[in-house]
């Protein structure tokens, strides 16, 4: 996952909505969801994302991977942290936590939905949702495999598609 795609993409969708502030971002896989530090803000959105096995290459799709963003902007600068959470082969035997693939477009859907809770919740201003659907990529209509599923482990995943708090 390429974290300059992540900044470029987000970059783009912040001189969209005409946000004069300079915002950054980074993956940070040590946010726990409902514990951001003080005066930081979060949002969580399911996502669809595809995942491969290190061990047997096998892939698979997920609409249900999790994404937690913690934000603030101090002054005239933004800070945007992502946890993408990951998934396991339901296949090898002591599989390792794999991270989602994420396609263009669906970081750009997410980044805009992103967005437009920065803007009501660092900005106070109204975003008028626009209710952007991601993408699919394959057959996705499987049952959720929590058992493999890093967000259902910690207990959090609920399999909520977009969680607003």
């Amino acid at each position: 996952m390429d974290l300059q795609e992540w900044a470029s993409i987000l970059q783009n969708t912040i001189e969209e909505h005409d946000i004069e502030d300079t915002w950054s971002i980074e993956f940070d896989n040590t946010i726990i969801p409902d514990c951001q530090a003080r005066g930081w803000q979060k949002y969580i959105s399911g996502a669809f994302a595809r995942f491969m096995c290190s061990k047997c290459r096998r892939t698979w799709p997920s609409k249900r991977v999790l994404v937690v963003f913690h934000m603030r902007l101090l002054e005239d600068k933004g800070m945007v942290k992502v946890k993408r959470y990951r998934q396991e082969c339901k296949k090898c035997v002591q599989s390792t936590m794999e991270e989602p693939h994420f396609k263009t477009d669906n970081i750009e859907v997410l980044l805009e939905k992103l967005v437009e809770k920065i803007l009501v919740k660092c900005y106070n201003k109204d975003a008028g949702e626009k209710n952007i659907p991601f993408h699919l990529d394959g057959r996705s209509d499987g049952p959720h495999e929590a058992a493999h599923c890093e967000a259902c482990k910690h207990g959090i995943c609920r399999q909520v598609t977009t969680k607003e708090t």
